[in-house]
């Protein structure tokens, strides 16, 4: 477990590393707060946060509503308040501002890794927890769930200048693989199609059945070279079955993020391009607004691709 310790005393922060390292555990030493939230942001490793309530740039007890906002829902964090005082206001103002511990200062060796161990066992359990709310149980990929809330930050990104594009996939008559070789043969498709996917740079998540969704952070062009290498790839897999091997094809539509876009237009836009894809033969890479919507487009899936993903969390 990866800790960050926070105080403006020199001594202080020598003294308190040393028990932390003597518990086998990594620490690094800050006397800043605003140092403290900038590499717990850079370091998601880091899963414990010991601080000082005294400190120059903010108090102890605005760092750790800092932190808890960093962190979120996301991922564990736990925070110890430090404090040479043992007034029970400031206990009661740390634990409502985002603290999971309060320990006196200077602490007593025992009680401080007493108080780690606790704290790497709950850390590890949330992120236990996170992984089972975030993973595809089968492919190990994002869930639905986890893949629209990476989809929102995209955008967000996106809206500052930054290029993003997102790809929806579907495999080609994954149903005929089902009912030929059976759903055992038609997991291992899937798990197979999902680690070639997983080494794609980009987020990744199944959204589910045979459909896979890619979020990558560049233009329209890059966009379709990355899913028509991605398409040459899958169309290359030879995967056993029994005794006999099956191939499998895959079709993709492409929409870059445009100004004025949402997540459900940006996605919907990819789905009606997959949906061209497979309308025209299927095994190939389609981009948005290159292709005339007919009412065949509309009635694809019938409501918005985002309205989808909520619908089934």
């Amino acid at each position: 477990m990866q800790i960050v310790l926070v105080d403006p005393s020199r001594t202080v922060r020598r003294i308190v590393s040393d028990l932390i390292e003597q518990g086998g555990y990594q620490v690094c030493p800050l006397s800043d707060g605003d140092e403290a939230l900038a590499y717990i942001k850079a370091n998601p490793e880091v899963r414990a946060l010991i601080t000082c309530a005294e400190l120059a740039s903010m108090s102890g007890i605005e760092l750790c509503r800092q932190a808890r906002a960093l962190a979120g829902g996301r991922r564990p964090l736990y925070i110890l308040l430090m404090s040479s005082s043992d007034e029970h206001n400031r206990l009661v103002q740390a634990l409502d501002n985002g603290a999971d511990d309060f320990i006196c200062k200077p602490p007593i060796a025992e009680e401080l890794r007493a108080r780690l161990r606790t704290a790497d066992r709950v850390t590890s359990m949330q992120d236990e927890l996170f992984r089972y709310a975030t993973t595809d149980f089968l492919t190990g990929l994002l869930n639905r769930r986890a893949f629209f809330v990476s989809v929102v930050e995209a955008c967000e990104r996106a809206q500052k200048g930054s290029a993003v594009s997102a790809i929806i996939c579907d495999l080609d008559h994954f149903k005929q693989i089902n009912d030929t070789y059976g759903h055992g043969v038609g997991d291992a498709v899937l798990r197979t199609v999902a680690a070639e996917a997983a080494l794609l740079d980009g987020i990744v998540g199944r959204l589910g059945g045979e459909e896979f969704g890619i979020i990558v952070e560049a233009a329209v062009l890059d966009g379709m070279e990355i899913a028509e290498s991605f398409r040459r790839t899958i169309s290359q897999l030879k995967i056993p079955a029994d005794k006999a091997v099956v191939e499998v094809t895959i079709s993709l539509g492409v929409a870059e993020w445009e100004i004025g876009d949402t997540t459900d237009s940006l996605l919907r836009r990819a789905d009606l391009a997959l949906y061209e894809a497979k309308r025209a033969g299927r095994n190939r890479v389609v981009a948005a607004d290159t292709f005339s919507i007919s009412q065949n487009h509309e009635n694809w899936r019938g409501v918005s691709r985002s309205s989808v993903l909520r619908s089934k969390q």
